[in-house]
């Protein structure tokens, strides 16, 4: 999918959460990162305006998916989706493997001068913290950053996704963690 051709609306962002692994080829991949640490295994995927965060503990698999893409995403293995728009939080456990996942989700639609400040504090903050980030133009400047910490039980992922089109800025906090 080519970035200029996204739809832009804040009401067709959601999050997935997948009790498997997906495959890239689905997806407009510009980014990709595979973190091992301790007893886990976490693998990030930046696209314009979205991501997927995998996370892998003894045999469990877990995906979440932001996207705004409406189409041609699996169906299979879907534990939850909901919209983004707003603010939301949401938790899943993982009784066998005793793990866990939870999430916030927040948009906002911001004025030019705003979303221009944001921007230029987003590249920053991702130069800094060398998270990964993808910038594009459609309407504008876009930007795409996931930030992670690793620690020995738990994985936290920040992303942040700025979209011209309407000043729209999507932040998630999510973790990931086991026992």
């Amino acid at each position: 999918m080519n970035p200029q051709t996204k739809s832009n609306s804040l009401q067709s962002y959601q999050t997935i959460l997948y009790d498997r692994a997906l495959h890239p080829e689905l997806f407009p991949l510009r980014e990709r990162r595979v973190v091992r640490h301790g007893a886990y295994e976490a693998e990030l995927w930046l696209m314009p305006g979205g991501h997927l965060f995998r996370f892998e503990f003894g045999t469990m698999c877990a995906s979440e998916l932001v996207t705004d893409q409406e189409g041609n995403l699996p169906d299979s293995g879907v534990l939850s989706a909901f919209l983004c728009a707003g603010e939301r939080d949401f938790e899943h456990r993982f009784p066998k493997a005793k793990a866990g996942y939870m999430t916030t989700v927040q948009t906002e639609t911001l004025s030019e001068n705003l979303y221009m400040s944001t921007y230029e504090e987003m590249m920053d903050h991702a130069r800094e913290a060398e998270a990964m980030s993808f910038a594009w133009h459609d309407s504008g400047p876009c930007l795409s950053v996931l930030d992670v910490q690793r620690y020995s039980r738990e994985i936290h992922l920040q992303s942040y996704h700025l979209i011209a089109a309407g000043g729209v800025v999507l932040r998630t906090q999510s973790i990931f963690e086991h026992e």
